[in-house]
């Protein structure tokens, strides 16, 4: 009867223990990363004086950027994402023709809301803060003009992941940023670029 129940007993353990490896091994973990090519669309408003005089815009160009996030699960559904770059260099139009090139480094720091009910599509929506710091600010116009240090503004996003696997997918995203510097010539404030980039990045993802 003990040889009986010891059996059982150790059935039980081995059948637990198998459970336990299987559900290990469908757990992708609580950690990801992305990488992306980002294309940066500017809004280029202007306001507070500019543009300088009749049509003489000063513009941030349009360019292509890489981006990696670091993102960390707190359940299946709600997740933080750090967004990171290098400082990356910009081209400053005034009046339609390149004026200078500055520097811009624009982490984001998002808090996300994922889909999870529909398979390997997987949608989510996030809402936090970009802070960005400008360097080479006096880069314009020969020096004449230059942008303020940093801007501090909302980020919002919406996206998808399409996981291949358990822990690869493909990821397209789209965040919109509130980015505004203030440009001075002569050392003078003569208004101020509502740059508030959309951003439009396609990369690949890993889940572990």
């Amino acid at each position: 009867m003990c040889k009986k129940i010891l059996a059982a007993a150790l059935m039980t353990v081995g059948m637990l223990s198998v459970a336990n490896v299987q559900a290990q091994a469908a757990d992708p973990g609580p950690f990801m990363v992305r990488a992306r090519a980002v294309y940066l669309n500017w809004e280029n408003g202007q306001s507070s004086g500019l543009p300088l005089g009749g049509s003489t815009k000063v513009e941030a160009q349009n360019t292509w950027i890489p981006e990696v996030d670091f993102s960390y699960f707190f359940t299946k559904n709600i997740a933080a994402e750090l967004v990171l770059t290098y400082p990356q260099d910009i081209n400053v139009n005034v009046g339609g023709a390149k004026a200078g090139t500055i520097s811009a480094l624009p982490p984001s720091l998002l808090l996300q809301y994922h889909f999870t009910d529909l398979g390997a599509f997987k949608p989510y929506i996030g809402v936090g803060v970009n802070y960005t710091l400008f360097y080479k600010r006096n880069n314009i116009l020969d020096g004449a003009a230059q942008v303020s240090n940093s801007s501090f503004g909302v980020a919002g996003q919406v996206g998808f992941d399409y996981m291949l696997d358990k822990n690869w997918g493909l990821n397209v995203d789209l965040k919109y940023i509130q980015m505004a510097t203030d440009v001075s010539i002569a050392g003078n404030k003569v208004g101020t670029v509502n740059l508030n980039p959309l951003t439009v990045g396609v990369g690949v993802a890993y889940r572990f």
